[in-house]
């Protein structure tokens, strides 16, 4: 664990959804300033801030419930876009793209967390 979170193409993968995902609540219709959008944000940024913070810890047990964490935001987030896609506030094929980008980072949280376990 003596590298930086930001050389994890996983911690890389999620600040890249992140900006994908104010990029296009940006399009939102403004009555959901404070909600979808805002909560959308709030899980996206949560994935990226949690593998930082886990990866500063002291164990890797540690590391691993941080981790935990920002899977569970990849699981509310993907919720969320079919959520947004379902009240036509995203395109199928955007919500697909970033439903997409979001399993990509399951996978990688998925196998991070299982490496720590070995």
């Amino acid at each position: 664990m003596s590298c930086s979170y930001r050389d994890l193409l996983v911690w890389q993968k999620s600040m890249a959804l992140v900006t994908a995902i104010y990029q296009e609540t940006r399009s939102f219709p403004k009555e959901e300033l404070y909600g979808l959008s805002s909560q959308m944000r709030r899980a996206a940024v949560s994935v990226p801030c949690n593998i930082a913070e886990g990866q500063g810890r002291m164990s890797k047990k540690e590391f691993n419930q941080f981790l935990a964490v920002s899977r569970g935001s990849v699981l509310e987030l993907e919720t969320q876009l079919q959520i947004a896609a379902d009240l036509g506030f995203l395109s199928a094929d955007n919500a697909q793209q970033l439903i997409r980008k979001a399993e990509e980072l399951l996978r990688m949280l998925n196998g991070l967390m299982g490496s720590l376990a070995r």
